[in-house]
């Protein structure tokens, strides 16, 4: 509850909120364009990136561009998050003088950070019953059921914002299952082994040492 007390402390500008949600958004989009960049240097991946995107709302985007991070961790490596605050927060202002206020506003700018990593910084984690191995999301959802000996979720550099299968491994074979709380199979479990490439196909895997891509 809001009170004349605590107002300064509390009260958040709901305007304001929204337009450095947008802000920040863009700036994070254009993060991870520069990533993409520098990881292959190609204009066509960039582009499907950037397409995946273009319809998105806000939300829309902010859930995805968390997907893409939770997929793609090394995009973290070096990203200060305190300057794509600034950076956005720049973008918002309207004057140098109001700039300065809100940067020094140390509160303001703790809750707009606390904001940026709990809507971008949102990890699956595995975990364990019964000796076999599952998947969580960042809400506990489950998005792999425990019925596996091992699991390998992709890190891929770049991709277009696809939902990326689970190298899996069941009564001693591999196979790809897609985490969408279905287990839905994408290859079956018939393979000897599975090994995650870094571009497309992104999956080389292999019987009786003959080798596929998948």
């Amino acid at each position: 509850m809001i009170t004349a007390e605590n107002f300064e402390r509390e009260y958040v500008d709901a305007i304001e909120q929204q337009e450095i949600d947008k802000f920040i958004c863009w700036e994070m989009g254009r993060q991870i364009h520069r990533y993409i960049k520098a990881m292959s240097g190609t204009k066509k991946l960039m582009e499907r990136f950037e397409e995946a995107l273009a319809h998105f709302s806000i939300p829309q985007r902010e859930d995805a561009i968390a997907h893409y991070i939770d997929r793609n961790r090394k995009v973290l490596d070096g990203l200060d998050l305190k300057v794509v605050l600034a950076r956005s927060v720049a973008n918002y202002c309207d004057t140098y003088s109001y700039l300065m206020e809100f940067l020094h506003d140390e509160q303001r700018m703790a809750y707009y950070l606390e904001r940026i990593r709990a809507k971008y910084i949102r990890y699956h984690q595995l975990f364990e019953e019964n000796g076999k191995y599952g998947i969580l999301d960042h809400e506990g959802n489950v998005l792999v059921h425990a019925e596996y000996d091992f699991l390998r979720t992709p890190y891929v550099y770049v991709d277009d914002l696809k939902l990326m299968p689970v190298i899996a491994q069941k009564n001693g074979k591999m196979g790809l299952i897609l985490p969408d709380g279905k287990d839905t199979i994408v290859a079956d479990f018939i393979y000897d082994d599975i090994a995650l490439r870094e571009q497309a196909p992104y999956f080389e895997a292999s019987i009786g040492g003959k080798i596929y891509y998948l």
